[in-house]
């Protein structure tokens, strides 16, 4: 969604962790994995070719609902080589709650839009400034209903490899681009979950994942969450299995 804000610098990527930056890759962080006891197999394995096949498997199940209110692109990546997902950190310029949030890029269905992978694929073009063909996208997962009830469809998808993309976010909505490595995502060092109560009694969960500086929160985190079983079933622990509202 277009905003008209005072022009600002070009965004710049921050990796949120990688393998130049050992500060967030510590040994002692790494040993503590939800996925399995040896996950650093897990990443070369995260974006294969057999990944994805059986990921469009499952989605290919889920239909594309005609009515939505958005979409949101899911997006994974490789990062100097290592599997990740890719977010951006909204403008703290932007108006409404959830400026200064990291999100996947995504908006509000458009009438020009075929169905909510064109609204996703179309929002992810306006933020991150690339075209990405249609052949990116794995399928639509589950849709999701906020509290205010709009129908927002989550869209995987494998934009290859970051280096190559030549990524330029509109600067009136991304302030940057941030990276999470699979690998650091699955750990319980990072992941922690908060429980919501109702009339004094529990009523659901909701996963986080907290990181030095950044917080990935709310929808986001649920759609991180869902992504994460997809790539890992039977082995990453999502706090949504025990949750009514997954």
């Amino acid at each position: 969604m277009q905003l008209s804000l005072p022009s600002r610098p070009p965004a710049v990527l921050r990796t949120l962790s990688s393998a130049q930056e050992p500060m967030f890759l510590r040994p002692a962080l790494l040993s503590r994995s939800l996925c399995t006891k040896d996950f650093q197999q897990l990443p070369n394995e995260a974006l294969s070719a057999g990944t994805e096949q059986r990921c469009l498997q499952i989605l290919g199940k889920t239909p594309l609902l005609q009515r939505v209110s958005a979409g949101v692109l899911v997006t994974l990546c490789t990062s100097h080589g290592t599997p990740a997902f890719l977010y951006t950190l909204r403008s703290s310029k932007l108006k409404g709650r959830h400026k200064g949030d990291v999100s996947f890029p995504g908006g509000k269905f458009d009438s020009s839009d075929a169905d909510a992978i064109d609204t996703a694929l179309r929002e992810a073009q306006e933020e991150l400034g690339i075209t990405l063909p249609r052949s990116t996208v794995w399928g639509p997962m589950k849709p999701i209903t906020d509290w205010t009830g709009m129908v927002i469809v989550p869209v995987l998808a494998n934009i290859g490899c970051l280096e190559d993309l030549a990524a330029n976010p509109n600067p009136e909505e991304v302030e940057s681009l941030l990276t999470l490595p699979l690998s650091l995502a699955c750990t319980s060092s990072i992941r922690g979950c908060t429980c919501f109560r109702q009339h004094g009694r529990y009523a659901y969960t909701l996963p986080v994942f907290q990181l030095p500086g950044y917080k990935v929160w709310g929808l986001t985190a649920m759609m991180t969450d869902s992504a994460l079983s997809l790539l890992f079933p039977g082995s990453y622990h999502s706090v949504l299995s025990g949750s009514r509202i997954r």
